[in-house]
């Protein structure tokens, strides 16, 4: 478990030294920010907001029974200063008391981030990210049986769950394959953490840069309450004597073209 000492060792570690020697704190944290691909500890706000409200204290650091949070110097590009944590090395272990959130004084990590909807309070609620597979290096893909990041999987059967397939290549056994469900993932990494092969087939990245998004154009007509959209559409109507006039003009400027 980190000490005091050790997190500020952790900060100055890396630092500008300028004339004597003073830091060059200010300046520093508002030109560099988090990369997009930094992992945050658990209930922290959105990228900007948490930025601002971090105090770079260290005191997550401190809580952290596992010694998983980082802090970020001045070389790493994450805001220097603040806690983030590298799956792969050590993953979150999901505290369910999360020290790390409880003991933030500036609400950077706040609880409120933690609620689901029937706003009780829970570890599982956390969205640090999400679990992409690479299926060419995953070798559960290939036909190879393991199921490891299954098995050690928190939200084992929700958060990944194991799909069967026929194995065209012996035709005789099945291809046990991990899937990544984005309800329940919380992007803790411990999947990432234990994945067997050199370099992991399984990354945690930021949820808005792992997610697509469908936007407003397609409906399932299958999902009564997403055609509810339909009949709640508030944009006013095109009005039909617009597209007239417009392919009038049109006609007008291509008869120039027969006049030469």
């Amino acid at each position: 478990m980190s000490t005091r000492r050790d997190i500020i060792k952790k900060i100055i570690k890396g630092t500008v030294v300028a004339g004597g020697g003073g830091l060059l704190w200010g300046t520093a944290i508002t030109e560099l920010r988090a990369e997009d691909i930094t992992l945050r500890p658990p209930g922290a706000l959105d990228k900007e907001l948490f930025q601002k409200a971090c105090l770079r204290c260290g005191q997550c650091l401190e809580a952290c029974p596992y010694d998983t949070l980082l802090l970020a110097t001045f070389s790493e590009n994450k805001g220097v200063g603040t806690p983030y944590f590298e799956p792969r090395s050590i993953p979150c272990y999901m505290c369910t008391d999360y020290p790390c959130t409880e003991v933030c004084p500036s609400g950077a990590l706040d609880l409120k981030e933690l609620s689901g909807e029937d706003n009780i309070t829970s570890i599982n609620n956390a969205k640090m990210g999400l679990a992409v597979i690479h299926r060419e290096s995953c070798i559960a893909y290939w036909g190879i049986q393991c199921d490891a990041c299954y098995r050690a999987c928190p939200l084992m059967d929700s958060a990944i769950v194991l799909e069967y397939e026929s194995n065209v290549q012996t035709g005789k056994h099945a291809n046990i394959k991990p899937v990544v469900n984005s309800d329940f993932c919380t992007g803790c990494g411990i999947c990432e953490h234990v994945c067997v092969v050199e370099k992991s087939a399984i990354h945690i990245l930021p949820r808005e840069l792992a997610m697509g998004e469908v936007g407003n154009h397609y409906i399932k007509s299958w999902d009564e309450k997403d055609e509810l959209r339909i009949n709640n559409k508030t944009d006013k109507p095109k009005d039909k004597s617009d597209d007239i006039e417009s392919a009038i003009e049109y006609l007008n400027d291509t008869d120039d073209l027969f006049t030469e």
